[in-house]
């Protein structure tokens, strides 16, 4: 039966724990199924960057229990291993609530839970700490434990004689290492694509052998036997293959679920690569735009030298649908202001300038505000918010007379977290829609139709 890797509380280990077992794997020639708790990119993308299969998201706010149980399911059904690394520490979900925490899917799931803990400083105080977290939730079952900064034999031995009469087992001990530490960056993990942050896979592979009990640990990796989960149906939607969806994807941009491109496959749309960061048009046979999530913050004067890819965005504005979420929003202004005060040219199809502001973070309840490309009047769907960027403009300051009916610029939805009230955000026409919000679409049945809607539309002809 495979697992949930969780913790405590962030920064104790999970990601690494989760590459070790990862690493170990492929060393061996097993692949093995991860899975990422949260809506997080980074975390996933670095599982993913290992030789391994496409690492999958797990979130029952933006998804829905349903969806998580068919993907993991699905997906775990494919490889002999599979585990699931979690999200935060093991209750924290929502707001103060556990609703779409590690707990929460680990429960949906009936899995077991593999607790990974910084033993730094502590022997006895970590008995009474895993003692409260298995008490807590009398549903939940969490069977084997692995401690991290164990940096000594004495170390060991003491904490082998305090759980020595507890029913769990110890499945390993991490010692510091600078070598297996994952860097850190404004958006929680360094991106895989920033070279400093490649894995060494054989390092990996030889430190999980030395440190941990993988024997005892394999049995906690075994994917499920049977498949548990009905097929969504996919065929509704009415596709011209003759128009294909181009998509950033490069080192700039690259938040994007890979369930996107595969349901837009599936459904028969064919995808084209465009990368801004090689100063690319877009592809002339292209009738739609995604522009993801990424850095664009960090490579802001590379863009702004990019004016091939520039010219062509503006083109393309004037017929074509463009979706843009978070950094890929950020291109569509007039400049973005890097964190040492610097401004840099982008596109300036929006009215607005972004600079570096505090963090936003957390999911986000929507309600639309009108019949926009992604989202109808008093539809409600879900997504999540993660930037460290603001933008410095504003509706108000805009002369909106001055618009074209296609370009009547109009905020898509209001949004609201667990702890503030609705309020406006983003931007949005007849062919445009942009908003710091990362949308799940797979799973999101009434924002995917609305989007392959506007996928379809012809505005060339829709204009004349």
């Amino acid at each position: 039966m495979p697992c949930v890797i969780s913790s405590p509380s962030t920064d104790s280990g999970k990601t690494t724990l989760s590459l070790l077992i990862s690493c170990w794997a492929f060393s061996k020639g097993i692949k093995i199924q991860t899975f990422k708790v949260g809506p997080d990119y980074l975390d996933q993308q670095q599982l993913s960057s290992i030789g391994q299969p496409i690492c999958r998201n797990l979130d029952i706010f933006l998804s829905g229990e349903d969806w998580v149980k068919k993907n993991f399911s699905e997906h775990s059904l494919k490889y002999e291993f599979s585990l699931i690394e979690g999200a935060m520490g093991l209750f924290d979900g929502l707001g103060a609530t556990s609703f779409s925490s590690t707990a929460n899917v680990a429960k949906i799931l009936d899995i077991p839970i593999i607790f990974v803990v910084n033993a730094r400083g502590q022997v006895a105080s970590l008995l009474a700490m895993v003692k409260g977290f298995r008490n807590f939730d009398n549903d939940l079952s969490i069977k084997g434990i692995i401690f991290n900064n164990v940096n000594s034999e004495r170390h060991k031995k003491l904490i082998k004689e305090v759980f020595k009469n507890e029913d769990i087992e110890i499945l390993g001990f991490l010692p510091s290492d600078s070598k297996i530490t994952i860097n850190k960056a404004n958006l929680g993990l360094v991106s895989p694509f920033e070279r400093l942050q490649k894995i060494n896979v054989d390092y990996f592979a030889r430190f999980a052998e030395q440190n941990l009990d993988l024997v005892s640990l394999s049995k906690f990796l075994k994917s499920p036997q049977k498949k548990s989960f009905n097929t969504f149906i996919t065929n509704d939607f009415k596709i011209d293959k003759r128009k294909p969806i181009a998509i950033a994807e490069d080192e700039i941009f690259h938040f994007q679920y890979p369930e996107t491109k595969e349901f837009l496959s599936e459904i028969g749309i064919p995808l084209i690569s465009w990368s801004i960061f090689d100063n690319e048009e877009i592809p002339k046979e292209a009738y739609s735009l995604i522009i993801p999530g990424g850095f664009p913050e960090k490579y802001a004067n590379h863009i702004s030298q990019s004016e091939k890819s520039l010219k062509s965005l503006r083109e393309f504005r004037k017929n074509h649908f463009i979706y843009a979420e978070c950094g890929g929003m950020m291109i569509l202004g007039d400049l973005i202001k890097d964190e040492e005060g610097s401004k840099y040219k982008m596109s300036g199809i929006l009215p607005f300038e972004s600079k570096k502001s505090k963090l936003s973070v957390g999911y986000r309840y929507l309600r639309g505000l009108g019949n926009s490309p992604i989202i109808k009047q008093n539809q409600l769907i879900r997504g999540h918010e993660f930037h460290y960027w603001e933008i410095e403009r504003s509706f108000s300051e805009i002369d909106i007379n001055k618009e074209d009916d296609e370009h009547k610029l109009s905020y898509p939805w209001e949004i609201k977290s667990w702890e503030t009230d609705f309020e406006s955000e983003g931007w949005s026409d007849k062919r445009l829609h942009a908003s710091w919000v990362h949308l799940h679409l797979p799973s999101c049945p009434e924002a995917a139709k609305n989007f392959i809607e506007a996928t379809q539309v012809d505005y060339s002809r829709a204009s004349n």
